[in-house]
């Protein structure tokens, strides 16, 4: 019988890990998408960003779109385009000059 009990509670526990795993992934997916949403929202900031741009000061918009983005989203936007390059096999982009 105490075999029994332990078999179930090691199941019990199992399962709670299972719907926890499931539980991240979907908010890890729910927050990809979130953060999609708000990057595609920096539209308005186009035309500050572009070389050649004339007028660099940020329209109010724009200012208004990248406050709005979550700082991780903003952050692991850059990190990812960052290794872009490698994972295509070109050379690294070195921005200084």
């Amino acid at each position: 019988m105490a075999g029994l009990k332990s078999l179930l509670y090691l199941s019990s526990k199992a399962a709670l890990l299972v719907l926890l795993i499931a539980l991240a992934a979907q908010t890890q997916k729910a927050n990809a998408q979130n953060c999609a949403s708000e990057l595609t929202n920096l539209n308005v900031c186009a035309p500050f960003v572009v070389p050649g741009v004339t007028d660099s000061s940020p329209s109010a918009d724009c200012c208004n779109a990248l406050q709005s983005v979550d700082h991780d989203c903003i952050c692991n936007t850059i990190r990812i385009s960052a290794r872009l390059p490698s994972q295509c096999n070109l050379p690294r982009l070195d921005c200084a000059n």
